[in-house]
């Protein structure tokens, strides 16, 4: 029987980090549940032990069934009638295995209903989830978005809201509009406070909103008269069951066929707020939006595991002049580049969950009492490097999928082309993930002050003191090497004073970092299961060491006065 956990032994390898045991005793607050939850871990072993069983049961049924149902979820896709969603008949059945299996509200407390999972073992269960198809990855997923509400909604809201969650209920996030893309600040959905039944009332159209028909909603509205910019926009909880809201249609979408994207149209809709006033966009979407790109970054690892299979799947069985293509080396130096950008980039997703996992947790027991000084400065390190690195994970992740789902097809060749085989639809699902939540560009712009104030620089000096074995001297100092010139590309931008300079190299400033920092996570696995990592080590530094000194050529050659030439 297929099972996506199991058949990738890199998943536990990650699982077991070191780090995890810091992030258990943070999450189960030394293991207090044990004498109240009968699942419960009883201690750090118990709690990894509690983990990879769920992660086993996600990979048996992503292999079993999800899978399976893939490509039929695919041609069929979601309906659109009487302004709500009828999800295709694989869908249905995907979400209840995945429901019967307790597979829903893994983070939330089990007071609500959840397991108390942390981040990282979530996360992996929504790359092999995404694995198997990505479309169906959108809409369970999309269950983190209680991850907000728990964060900045009341008790009472807790308590009506979660455990709906955890028994299996899905959710939104409404944030785009018509006229509101990537610039949130335009939003112009109307909320108004009804004071004769006590609630918010919500008026105008959402686009572009992922599984829009579910069950509980998170809106961005504005709720302040007479603004236009994102001080006047707060964050709303609308349910579905108190109506209000029409599917005008489902958006006919190159892929992710089974994830309905709808755009809504709100008439009078109650709603109640979520948190205060006023910070929907500048608070509670930041927060939503970091999680969600967490949650791209994860569904693009799964989608480069998908391609890395199909494509090694395939050159092992197709022969031509009388040999597997796999012995060609133009074949097999696509494939163990797929491998290696697979391998660094799920690297740096399980590096960010972790970085996520100590500060959420952290923040969650501010809540309950006041954090020690040293818990307060561990907490401000781990939201830093989570800041720093979520952009890294979701834009060259997403980046990634789509140059090995490329690949994939290219390795097919002409069969790549053609809708029988599963790498077209790896393809077209992998488009989206570096344009939804943030674009690579908005990464970008998101990630260019942790490169201007030397923040990434800092991270890779503190990787250059981990104790290297000899064998791997020599990577550490082509790393070494490599950071050198990305600090120099750095200091001459910085050091010419211009705006539109920086902004122009901004990109591939970000690229030689974020290689950067992959091919130092890559060193450190390697060096720890060199049976799994060594030769993607290896292909991988090759690959990083030439992106970055193509990168570095252009900045240090390139002069402001050359600008000209771009612009229109």
């Amino acid at each position: 029987m297929a099972n996506f956990y199991t058949e990738h032994p890199e998943l536990k390898f990650h699982l077991n980090n070191p780090m995890m045991e810091r992030i258990c005793q943070l999450k189960e607050r030394n293991y207090r549940d044990k004498d109240e939850y009968d699942y419960a871990p009883l201690d750090y072993a118990d709690a990894i032990d509690s983990y990879d069983k769920v992660l086993e049961i996600t990979g048996e049924i992503t292999g079993e069934v999800i899978a399976a149902n893939a490509e039929g979820v695919d041609e069929e896709g979601p309906h659109c009638a009487n302004g709500r969603v009828e999800y295709a008949s694989g869908t249905k059945a995907n979400l209840d295995a995945m429901v019967k299996a307790g597979l829903n509200g893994m983070t939330m407390p089990r007071r609500f209903g959840g397991l108390n999972f942390p981040i990282t073992p979530y996360t992996m269960c929504a790359e092999i989830v995404a694995q198997a198809d990505a479309g169906f990855g959108n809409i369970w997923s999309l269950q983190d978005c209680i991850e907000t509400l728990y964060e900045f909604g009341n008790e009472d809201q807790h308590s009506r809201f979660i455990p709906r969650i955890c028994a299996g209920e899905t959710m939104s996030m409404d944030l785009t509009e018509p006229d509101a893309g990537s610039d949130l600040q335009s939003v112009m959905l109307k909320a108004t406070y009804d004071e004769a039944n006590n609630c918010w009332r919500l008026n105008g159209v959402k686009r572009f909103i992922t599984n829009g028909d579910a069950n509980l909603h998170l809106v961005l509205a504005r709720s302040e008269e007479c603004t236009h910019d994102g001080r006047g926009l707060s964050m709303f909880i609308y349910d579905k069951n108190d109506g209000g809201v029409d599917v005008r249609r489902i958006e006919n979408k190159l892929g992710i066929h089974g994830s309905p994207t709808c755009e809504l149209v709100y008439k009078n809709a109650k709603a109640e707020l979520c948190g205060e006033r006023k910070l929907g966009l500048i608070k509670y979407v930041m927060a939503l939006m970091n999680g969600a790109r967490l949650g791209i970054a994860a569904q693009s690892v799964g989608l480069s595991q998908a391609a890395y299979d199909e494509a090694l799947a395939y050159a092992k069985d197709r022969k031509q002049f009388g040999k597997a293509i796999i012995e060609f080396p133009a074949v097999y130096d696509m494939l163990a580049t797929i491998k290696a950008k697979l391998d660094a980039g799920r690297a740096l997703l399980y590096q960010t969950s972790r970085y996520v996992d100590i500060y959420k947790a952290l923040d969650d027991i501010a809540r309950e009492r006041k954090l020690t000084p040293e818990e307060r400065q561990e907490q401000k390190r781990y939201a830093k490097l989570a800041d720093s690195f979520t952009p890294l994970a979701k834009g060259m992740n997403s980046e990634y999928a789509n140059q090995n789902a490329y690949d994939c097809i290219q390795v097919h060749g002409g069969s790549g082309f053609m809708m029988e085989y599963a790498c077209q639809r790896i393809y077209r699902d992998a488009r989206i993930t570096s344009i939804y939540e943030g674009t690579t560009q908005l990464q970008t712009v998101a990630a260019i002050r942790y490169v201007t104030n030397g923040s990434y620089a800092a991270t890779l000096h503190e990787f250059e003191l981990t104790p290297c074995a000899a064998e791997y001297e020599g990577y550490m100092n082509r790393l070494k090497d490599m950071t050198r010139k990305f600090e120099a590309c750095t200091n001459a931008v910085k050091e010419a004073q211009n705006q539109e300079l920086l902004d122009f190299v901004a990109r591939r400033l970000y690229e030689m970092a974020a290689v950067c920092v992959m091919g130092h996570l890559l060193l450190q696995d390697a060096m720890k299961a060199p049976e799994l990592f060594a030769k993607s080590l290896d292909v991988y530094v090759n690959y990083a060491e030439s992106e970055v000194e193509k990168h570095f050529n252009f900045i240090r050659k390139f002069n402001a006065e050359e600008l000209a030439s771009y612009r229109k």
